[in-house]
């Protein structure tokens, strides 16, 4: 990757939409190199607005307009419920870009019928994007080029690594594993940061062990070529303090509420496609 710019092929990139994804992709577009008069955002929200202008010096504009044309890279990155009328608006204007798509749910299908072009690539990445540790799955259409999945390729590189698939359909699952997957984590820590207090350790102590420990044993299990179950074994002496909190959770049933929970996330997900990718 060129050192000064992301992609020489990227010469101006829209956001639809200003939140924390959106966000994280300028961001991690700057620090690679591009201008941020190479980078314009649609936001409709005033302070959010303001956000972005101060955060990024980038241009804002309250709703889609011309400017629109200059684009030749489009990233979606709004509510499911709001891309139907936002595409309505910028279509005329964008029709000749290549679109990436971050939006839960709605299927590519959807998005080329709105924006009338099948140059459509779906992404589904994690708020970790915001400290360049994100993680993101791909899907393109088969009219995306593979010049198209490189410069897509080379956007995302920018928030974490990422992983291409072959079928959308799984986009639903990776929306409820890696998608949703943070606030899983954030659960957890909650739960252990409170059990650290009720044991007696300051809610800052009891933070900085669990996040800690999170920190230490995603870093171990990514480094490791062991799976997670021989991990986990490596540190549950029969009799053990471990193994005595393991075994209360398989007496409630955790490991398979979560899996269970993680499942209503991908049916939650199929049915946003259904609820708002409608023609």
């Amino acid at each position: 990757m060129n050192s000064k710019t992301p992609d020489s092929n990227i010469e101006h990139v829209a956001f639809i939409g200003g939140g924390n994804m959106a966000s994280a992709i300028i961001g991690g577009l700057l620090k690679r190199g591009m201008a941020a008069s190479q980078i314009q955002v649609v936001e409709p929200f005033a302070e959010q607005q303001a956000r972005l202008t101060q955060q990024f010096q980038v241009a804002v504009s309250a709703s889609p307009d011309a400017s629109l044309a200059r684009a030749s890279l489009v990233v979606w990155a709004i509510k499911p419920q709001t891309f139907r009328e936002a595409a309505g608006q910028a279509s005329a204007h964008v029709r000749t870009a290549l679109h990436l798509s971050v939006a839960a749910g709605i299927r590519s299908d959807s998005i080329a019928r709105w924006l009338s072009t099948e140059r459509v690539v779906r992404a589904m990445p994690n708020t970790p994007a915001l400290v360049g540790l994100g993680m993101t799955a791909l899907f393109a259409r088969p009219a995306a080029t593979p010049a198209d999945r490189q410069t897509v390729e080379r956007v995302v590189q920018t928030t974490g690594d990422y992983l291409w698939l072959r079928q959308e359909e799984q986009l639903d699952a990776v929306t409820a594993l890696s998608g949703s997957g943070p606030a899983y984590v954030f659960y957890f820590l909650e739960a252990m940061i409170q059990a650290g207090t009720d044991m007696g350790l300051s809610r800052e102590q009891a933070h900085q062990l669990a996040v800690g420990t999170f920190v230490g044993a995603s870093a171990l299990a990514r480094q490791s070529e062991e799976p997670p179950e021989v991990l986990r074994a490596r540190v549950t002496s029969k009799g053990g303090t471990t193994y005595a909190a393991l075994t209360r959770m398989d007496q409630d049933g955790v490991q398979q509420h979560f899996i269970s929970a993680i499942h209503a996330a991908r049916q939650r997900a199929s049915e946003l496609g259904d609820e708002f990718g409608t023609t």
